[in-house]
């Protein structure tokens, strides 16, 4: 574990140490300075969206003066058209329930729904005894949590589609000023007597925005962090994640639609196919940073055959490919296509897989699919051009969300708040929860008169997020952990829980609840839910216990019955 040590893009004056030039230049500046009751410093999804929540709030859009502060040129983002049939690689798994908040603030209708594309199905299954877990929008568990039932688990939609509709959401209001393409140069605490100044933020076009409360939206290496005096425990992950948008043919008329998720958990880490559309989907591959500098290297036909083997070869197949990759790179020789395939081909041979199945490289893809066709993703055939790209993975938690003292009046959202493991898409929904929930605090403490920028009207936002971002986060590093893991033992216990939950309908039930499948206005509270499926678990378990009583009793006759005639024989033959 580590604290990270980064330097923040921005200067922070010190709050310890001042020279006197530049306590005379803090005092010219703060003559000039303009007053702001919200400075959201950070232009991605989390501050867009919470910039639209204040926007879209009527008491919010009549009190507060709300700005937002980002380095990049945002118009790129609002004008963005790209081209038909091709997809961004930075792509998001949207929960109901972020869906259900960006609907409630009217930012929803901005996207660009024919670039959504429905999850309704997830199986996610060990690379090594290849123990399957299924999560199904159809389970009939899900009905029990209440008397609606979603029509899908999550939405698949680009980061820029959402970005962009938020941006096209304010622009329709119009009550909050966005500067783009100004950096912030330094924050400072403003100087009063008696303490209890407001950060004032420096620009790089030479304004100064005094804030009242001051958000930082503004990523893992947060200035508003740093500012705020707010330490950060993680570590970093021996694990590079690949990303890439992949082409495939659309399924057949047999077989369900592209709309169900794939993941596959290597040693290495796992890799994860998620649907964008009939013919296209997205990768996210976790993988050692040697692999994957290797994987990105090779010719692009070597990738994609290699991520095919990826969802369908044994571990120790897997492993071999890998070193021969590898191996080539480092030696600088190149390994060609057709060399792969070959041997690809041999070792299929080799493990006994039939040609005729899915999870063979050489089943034939037109008319009736295999039986098994549905167990796996599609098999790509192309890789987007210039969609393939890596970036490292890492742990990274606040230790707190609000600052105190010299560091009053700052809160974190998002990935200026926390840093998680890809693995299970939560990453894009914990910042947009972190977002609902710090709106309706500021809307509170508008309705009874609050300052905005207390600790006593942010607390509420801290007790709501902290602890449950920090559930989502330790489950995503124990299951990363954990299937890295391949001792015997560890990967025996952990198949035979997963086979064993995969037939608990009303856990999983529970579990895609808990991950934002019902929007959270359909939530049952912790205590029905509860009761709920604790009544679920005693009627299956009385069930059992009848069934278990039913068939002791048969046994019982059986043997009474075996053993009427075995002394019935021994009586006769005593007779002769």
């Amino acid at each position: 574990m580590f604290r990270p040590t980064a330097k923040p893009a921005i200067r922070v004056l010190s709050r310890s140490t001042k020279s006197t030039k530049s306590i005379l230049r803090r005092r010219i500046s703060t003559s000039a300075h303009q007053d702001s009751d919200v400075v959201i410093v950070g232009g991605g999804p989390a501050g867009l969206a919470l910039a639209s929540a204040l926007s879209y709030n009527y008491l919010a859009r009549q009190a507060l003066r709300v700005v937002l502060v980002e380095a990049s040129d945002l118009s790129k983002v609002a004008d963005w058209m790209p081209s038909p049939g091709t997809y961004s690689n930075r792509v998001s798994s949207i929960t109901n329930a972020s869906q259900s908040f960006l609907q409630e603030i009217g930012a929803w209708s901005y996207v660009e729904e024919d670039r959504t594309c429905p999850i309704d199905e997830m199986q996610v299954w060990d690379g090594l005894s290849d123990a399957r877990i299924t999560f199904s929008i159809h389970d009939h568990a899900l009905e029990l949590a209440g008397t609606d039932t979603p029509t899908r688990m999550s939405t698949m939609t680009e980061n820029l589609n959402l970005q962009r509709a938020l941006l096209r959401h304010l622009k329709q209001t119009s009550t909050v000023e966005v500067l783009d393409k100004v950096k912030v140069q330094t924050i400072e605490r403003e100087e009063r007597e008696g303490g209890g100044g407001w950060p004032l933020v420096h620009l790089s076009d030479g304004r100064v925005l005094r804030a009242r409360l001051l958000v930082g939206a503004d990523g893992f290496n947060s200035p508003v962090r740093a500012y705020a005096g707010i330490q950060s425990y993680g570590w970093a992950y021996e694990t590079t994640a690949i990303v890439a948008t992949l082409f495939h043919h659309p399924r057949t008329s047999f077989q369900a639609p592209n709309t169900i998720a794939y993941q596959r958990f290597l040693p290495t880490g796992p890799i994860a196919f998620l649907p964008l559309s009939p013919t296209a989907s997205t990768l996210v591959w976790s993988t050692k940073p040697h692999l994957a500098k290797a994987l990105l290297s090779s010719d692009p036909a070597i990738l994609a055959d290699m991520i095919n083997v990826a969802f369908r070869l044994p571990d120790v197949s897997l492993r071999y490919l890998h070193n021969v990759i590898v191996e080539s790179t480092n030696s600088g020789t190149s390994l060609n296509p057709q060399q792969l395939r070959a041997e690809i081909a041999w070792r299929e041979r080799s493990h006994g897989i039939d040609s005729r199945s899915a999870y063979s490289t050489a089943v034939d893809l037109t008319g009736v699919p295999p039986a098994d066709a549905d167990l796996l993703p599609p098999m790509i055939t192309s890789i987007q051009p210039g969609s393939a790209a890596s970036f490292p993975l890492r742990f990274n938690h606040a230790d707190e969300y609000i600052g105190d003292g010299a560091g009053a009046r700052t809160v974190l959202v998002g990935d200026a708040a926390h840093t998680i493991h890809p693995l299970a898409g939560q990453g894009l929904n914990m910042g947009l929860g972190d977002v609902e929930a710090l709106s309706r605090c500021i809307h509170k403490a508008i309705l009874t008169g609050s300052d905005i920028g207390s600790r006593t009207a942010l607390l509420p936002y801290v007790r709501e997020r902290y602890f449950e971002n920090h559930k989502i986060m330790a489950a995503c590093d124990k299951l990363h952990k954990l299937y890295a893991i391949t001792a015997e033992p560890v990967v025996w216990a952990r198949s035979v829980g997963v086979e064993v939950l995969n037939e608990l309908d009303s856990v999983k039930a529970a579990m895609m609840i808990a991950a934002g499948s019902r929007p959270s206005r359909m939530r049952p509270s912790g205590t029905h839910l509860g009761a709920t499926l604790a009544a679920t678990g005693v009627e299956t378990l009385a069930k059992g216990m009848s069934g278990v009583r039913t068939l002791t009793e048969g046994i019982a006759n059986i043997a009474s019955a075996n053993m009427q005639r075995v002394l019935q024989v021994l009586t006769n033959s005593q007779r002769r």
